[in-house]
């Protein structure tokens, strides 16, 4: 089912199917989030939960010797959320753990996922729950896929990111073959500077994955005119920048909280870096935010 907020700037779709944004135009219909062409990418901004990444293997170790089965990105990106709430500039969602998803990860959990529309801005806004009597530990990300280029007659190498601060860091090499990270191999990155020319030699080898970043709001823009997105995610420690190896004209900004299992990690998930850890009867809650102009 698909919900539709609006107002004099933007109209934004969402689908219960993986409580996730499908559409955010402007009024003159101009599409900036990617529409999931199968030829390069199917998905547009899925949610991960409870992981964002992979595990080794599919598997880990988590609470009380349990050995999960996770696919990458987690266990509701493809379930369907129920609407509590519709509002004229907001829409809550939200998914209760069921039987199976207890067998892939064994916490009684309820997310709920709030998206408001402010003016030109799309707030995403995230509630974990734990319904369980023990610590729940967990992840979560988002995914949002932009178009890029956004106009006709635009080329990829004609947009790039602008971080709010001056950047000097090095990223990990993503391992493809796994979907995992090993950080004993570290390339430099970027060097005193605020902007990163895009192109899609970036992606060659999969995602680029910001774990040094010092900025917590990025601007893709382009140098043709001064239509673009900014994404601000105070709420998240990571940062990846990811489009598809077969050139695929979109760029996806995705605010994590955690990261695929790296090489200097063991398998238990409460041991994975950055975990996130809720008490029993307690939620946490983690936001960002779209700016389109």
């Amino acid at each position: 089912m698909e919900f539709i907020l609006e107002n004099e700037e933007l109209t934004v779709k969402i689908q219960s199917l993986g409580g996730a944004l499908s559409s955010i135009k402007t009024k003159d219909g101009l599409e900036y989030l990617w529409q999931g062409d199968r030829n390069y990418w199917s998905g547009q901004a899925p949610v991960l939960f409870p992981i964002c990444g992979s595990l080794r293997n599919d598997s880990a170790r988590i609470g009380k010797n349990h050995i999960t089965k996770m696919p990458r990105h987690g266990i509701v990106r493809k379930r369907e959320f129920i609407c509590e709430k519709k509002e004229k500039d907001s829409v809550l969602f939200s998914i209760e753990s069921d039987e199976e998803m207890l067998q892939q990860y064994p916490y009684h959990f309820k997310l709920g996922i709030r998206y408001t529309l402010l003016e030109n801005r799309v707030i995403t806004e995230y509630c974990v729950e734990n319904r369980g009597s023990e610590v729940m530990p967990f992840f979560i990300g988002g995914h949002p896929g932009f178009n890029c280029p956004l106009c006709p007659g635009e080329n990829y190498d004609d947009y790039r990111l602008v971080f709010s601060e001056e950047e000097t860091c090095s990223v990990p090499y993503p391992v493809t073959e796994t979907g995992l990270i090993d950080m004993g191999r570290r390339a430099g990155f970027l060097n005193h500077q605020q902007e990163l020319q895009l192109n899609h030699d970036l992606f060659s080898r999969d995602a680029v994955i910001l774990d040094e970043l010092k900025s917590r709001n990025v601007k893709l823009c382009s140098k043709k005119h001064e239509k673009g997105v900014e994404l601000a995610f105070a709420d998240f420690p990571y940062l990846v920048l990811w489009s598809t190896a077969n050139k695929g004209p979109f760029v996806a900004l995705e605010p994590w909280t955690g990261l695929s299992t790296c090489s200097d990690e063991g398998d238990v998930f409460e041991e994975k870096r950055n975990v996130q850890l809720v008490e029993a009867g307690k939620c946490k809650a983690y936001k960002f935010d779209i700016k389109i102009f």
